[in-house]
């Protein structure tokens, strides 16, 4: 009832629900600040984290917060990749983000069990990749994360069962438990929706359960243990316990039995021990045989592996054909040829010069091994051993290596030709004396370096483009055209133009060694969800386009991100900073008239490394903004 014209008990009582409540909903909106501070305060080395800072907000469109993806005012992403943080995280504070459904961890050094993040029950992603997390992981720890659709816990020290509850997640989509130390028997982890799949180098055993039998075997390899008929071994059988007898034995028959039982144990557990033993001295065999080998006279040799092929004697003695060794190669059956993949008026050459000739080792990279090698004809060469490739047959691979080595533009290098293995490739290239872009930028800071001034670089840079765009146009078809931009693909040739190799091999390399070998898949979007496409290529010509003017050597080259600068980020601080001119490279800060067109590529290059895709520059518009940079500056 109202008195003296006041409102009656519903009113009041929806003030006091409103005072109440409101206090709540201004916490709410402070949780996700306050939970981001309190985990920073969790971390050690945390100076990546620096606009973390009270009295602003994470989700401000202005100054955002490093690291911090949002929608609708919320934190949803935290990507923390590669910061070097460690440290126990604050998972009570870091479960207060009701929004967050990606948790990026990536490349840092955070060690101990797993923590809490079981208590994330909303997260779809959780990648923790190249840490050093150790122990076992309960085997309920994914019972209640029935959102998570990809797991990326490679490459740290897990330890004991790989978790039975993953088989529990009803939308998992990728699963990389690779490079730890998981033991025992695989899971079945049989969903359909499971799409990218790595179990590979640990400490497994046993068969590969049925509803994993899709994927290839490559997914499991370093796993001594495993057996079945994808790995072409049996499995080891159990010693079945003797039947009791129909009438109760005596005690001295009961010991009899037991001792049986035991001995068949022990006789099949050493079996087992011995076939894995001579398993192991195999391989062991095969990869010696198959490494660089030093010979009496000092030169290299290049093993080209014949592993399980029969020599024209019959003897099948499995020898290595070596480049370079004192010993007389013989030929094999199915061996093959070289393929020439292009006409350049080169001498004509074969396999058999190749496994005669004199051989240096130049270098072992990401994709393998190279070397040079001088023919007797004086033909000099760079013999590339690739590994890790997939397993598509001879046909293919040749229709493949056709259309990359017919390929023929200024500013690329093309190879001349390939060899076909089934476990290993070669491709031959000219060789090129002054070396990579790398070296000269990085390597003897002598007279070659002191030549990199101002238009030699745009030169180089200008011709890098060149290359890309033709690249990107005839291999458009490829989901990477290039893939494996850098530094040390960009040969300098005469008069110090660029010759852009190791394009387009995204199409033969097996899918799941892609992800760490090539450069493309360092951009943001490909290491946090495999969202690859041509503009990860952007994003690498970016890297080289900083690294070209600022001379310094980009993390971004290292897969652990131990060592260099980080020289996209170090690029955009300055640039907000408005100190662009503070990173060039002394060797080109002298040319003072140029300064302003250094600063517009310094701008084109953060464009092109722009952290979100849809934000970044396409390559068309990438080469038709550095092509209007000019060495004098004039228009």
């Amino acid at each position: 009832m109202a008195v003296l014209g006041l409102p009656g008990p519903p009113f009041f009582f929806c003030i006091f629900f409103l005072f109440i409540t409101v206090p709540t909903i201004t916490k709410s909106a402070m949780n996700d600040a306050e939970a981001l501070l309190k985990i920073k305060q969790s971390l050690h080395d945390s100076q990546f984290l620096d606009s973390w800072k009270n009295g602003t907000q994470p989700c401000d469109e202005v100054i955002r917060w490093v690291g911090v993806v949002c929608g609708k005012g919320i934190v949803t992403t935290l990507r923390l990749r590669s910061m070097n943080l460690s440290g126990d995280i604050d998972m009570s504070a870091l479960s207060q983000l009701q929004g967050l459904r990606v948790l990026n961890l990536v490349n840092n050094s955070f060690s101990g069990p797993i923590p809490e993040f079981n208590k994330l029950g909303a997260l779809k992603a959780i990648y923790v990749s190249m840490n050093n997390f150790s122990g076992e992981i309960p085997s309920g720890f994914f019972t209640k994360m029935v959102s998570l659709k990809k797991i990326w816990f490679d490459k740290n020290n897990f330890t004991g069962p790989i978790p039975s509850s993953l088989a529990q997640l009803p939308r998992l989509l990728e699963l990389h438990l690779n490079s730890n130390n998981f033991t025992g028997l695989i899971p079945s982890i049989g969903q359909q929706s499971l799409e990218s799949l790595n179990l590979s180098s640990n400490n497994l055993y046993g068969d590969i359960p049925s509803s994993l039998s899709r994927f290839d075997v490559s997914c499991f390899e370093g796993n001594p243990g495993l057996c079945g008929q994808k790995f072409g071994k049996l499995c080891a059988s159990v010693v079945p316990t003797p039947p009791p007898p129909s009438e109760p034995p005596q005690k001295s028959l009961k010991i009899a039995y037991a001792l049986m039982g035991l001995s068949g144990f022990i006789l099949a557990s050493m079996l087992v021990g011995i076939y894995l033993l001579v398993q192991k001295r195999k391989r062991e065999e095969r990869d010696q045989m198959c490494t660089e080998k030093r010979n009496f006279d000092g030169n290299i040799g290049l093993c080209i592996s014949s592993i399980g092929r029969k020599e024209e004697d019959g003897s099948g003695s499995g020898t290595g054909k070596c480049m370079g060794g004192r010993r007389s190669p013989r030929k094999t059956k199915g061996f093959g040829d070289l393929m020439m993949l292009n006409n350049t008026g080169k001498p004509v050459f074969g396999l058999s010069d190749l496994m005669k000739a004199g051989a240096e080792v130049l270098g072992n990279g990401s994709l393998g091994s190279s070397y040079k090698a001088k023919l007797s004809n004086g033909l000099i060469l760079v013999v590339k051993r690739l590994k890790e490739m997939n397993k598509m047959d001879s046909d293919d691979f040749k229709t493949e290596m056709t259309r990359l080595g017919g390929l023929k533009h200024p500013n690329i290098l093309a190879p001349l030709a390939c060899h076909y293995q089934k476990d290993e490739k070669l491709l031959i290239y000219e060789y090129i004396p002054k070396g990579s872009l790398l070296y000269l930028l990085h390597g003897d800071r002598g007279e070659s370096h002191a030549n990199l001034n101002w238009p030699t670089r745009l030169k180089i840079i200008q011709g890098i483009v060149l290359g890309m765009s033709y690249i990107h146009t005839e291999l458009a078809t490829l989901a990477l055209p290039h893939g494996n931009l850098k530094s040390s693909n960009v040969l300098i040739g005469p008069d110090n133009e660029p010759l852009v190799v190791d394009y387009g091999l995204i199409s033969i390399i097996e899918r799941n060694h892609a992800a760490s070998v090539l450069m493309g898949y360092q951009a943001p979007e490909a290491v946090e969800s495999r969202s690859i496409s041509p503009k990860c290529d952007v994003y690498s010509l970016g890297v080289i386009v900083l690294e070209i003017l600022t001379g310094k050597f980009p993390s971004q080259y290292h897969k652990n991100n131990k060592g260099g600068t980080d020289v996209v980020r170090w690029v955009k601080s300055a640039i907000e900073e408005k100190r662009e001119v503070e990173l060039l490279d002394p060797g080109i800060s002298e040319h003072r008239s140029c300064i302003g067109e250094m600063q517009k590529l310094l701008h084109i290059g953060a464009d092109c490394t722009e952290s979100n895709p849809e934000k970044r520059v396409d390559i068309r518009e990438a080469i038709r903004r550095i092509d209007e940079i000019r060495i004098d500056g004039s228009t």
